[in-house]
């Protein structure tokens, strides 16, 4: 296994099918569109925790105005589980999610020359899944950390 991920195997022999390279770099840019792609779920995950009523909860900075009060009503939201998120909280995601992409291809840049591309994608891949799984579970026990974490660091860390 380690043989196939050296670098000195990337270069493809003459029976090689180039018509597998469009499907695998337009999979590559679909998961990084995933930070556009993510904000269709800010409405659903702002009512996501119901009421004995079937109505949302209200959300834990119901009210805020000011930058301040939504930055404390953040804080609160991300361990809360008796209140919904807020679009500020959430979006907070978007902003790792580009600081971290530019971050982790300065950091890990030199690596992925170093190693190659192979090596790069199994790291990837593997930071992508992990983090959505982190993610999932973040929704589902409704933790914004875990969102934060799985989303907006690990995933476009990779």
């Amino acid at each position: 296994m380690a043989d196939f991920l050296s670098k000195e195997h990337i270069t493809a022999d003459a029976n090689f099918n180039r018509w597998l390279v469009p499907p695998a770099a337009l999979a590559v840019h679909l998961s990084i569109g995933m930070a556009y792609g993510f904000s269709v779920f800010w409405k659903p995950l702002g009512n996501a925790l119901m009421g004995d009523d079937g109505k949302p909860l209200a959300a834990c900075a119901a009210g805020a105005t000011t930058f301040g009060e939504k930055l404390s009503g953040t804080l609160r939201a991300l361990t809360a589980t008796d209140c919904n998120w807020t679009q500020f909280d959430l979006g907070w995601m978007y902003t790792l999610f580009f600081v971290l992409l530019g971050c982790s291809a300065a950091l890990w840049g030199g690596w992925l020359e170093r190693e190659g591309p192979r090596k790069a994608g199994l790291v990837s891949m593997l930071c992508w899944c992990g983090g959505l799984l982190i993610s999932a579970f973040g929704v589902y026990s409704h933790q914004l950390w875990m969102m934060w974490l799985g989303s907006g660091v690990i995933v476009e860390s990779a």
